[in-house]
């Protein structure tokens, strides 16, 4: 039941997305394509599952957070842990911001974390009072210089980008573009599932 219902809002998210992409020539991700020299990656909103056979060995996200703590998901070993890469300067992260928090919501008490990605931001300050004002209450690393592209083995490529983790710290999924609430809680259900 939770494979269907995950393919059922894929398959959804794909036509809205490709609608909006369709139907309005001024969006962010079209004028990252007419300047692709801005360092915006547009991302179509696709999830790529990875089966469980198939997955590698478990990331070593780390680093200071925006509010000048330190973060490793190594410390989070056991969870299902969701990975969301954003930035202030991405306007796609501004809509797909909603749908976090309330994933975030309706997947507390079920043995799961967020953790950010403050990517390539101007300032602390600047990502601390971002993620303040979309209600982001989960902790974020603070990623300037874009290390965490290799951290996250290479596969968190466009501004937004999510990725669940496993219980053993594995890539499970991950979305290449925003991701809607219903697509992000299917996907984190699944991998707790997988535990069951």
């Amino acid at each position: 039941r939770p494979a269907r219902r995950l393919a059922g809002a894929l398959a959804a998210t794909a036509l809205t997305l490709g609608v909006a992409a369709c139907s309005d020539p001024n969006s962010v991700a079209e004028q990252a394509k007419a300047n692709p020299d801005a360092g915006y990656v547009a991302g179509d909103g696709s999830i790529v599952a990875v089966a469980p056979g198939d997955r590698k060995e478990p990331v070593t996200l780390s680093g200071e957070t925006l509010d000048g703590g330190t973060l490793s998901v190594e410390d989070l070993r056991g969870k299902v842990v969701v990975v969301n890469l954003w930035a202030s300067w991405c306007g796609p992260c501004a809509k797909e911001a909603p749908h976090l928090v309330e994933a975030f919501d309706e997947t507390k008490g079920e043995d799961v974390e967020f953790v950010g990605i403050n990517y390539r931001e101007s300032s602390k300050e600047t990502g601390r009072a971002q993620g303040e004002e979309w209600g982001f209450t989960w902790p974020s690393v603070y990623d300037k210089s874009g290390k965490t592209a290799i951290d996250m083995q290479g596969k968190m490529t466009t501004q937004p980008s999510t990725a669940i983790l496993d219980r053993d710290g594995r890539i499970a999924a991950v979305v290449l573009g925003p991701v809607t609430t219903q697509t992000l809680v299917g996907a984190v259900e699944d991998t707790l599932a997988e535990s069951d």
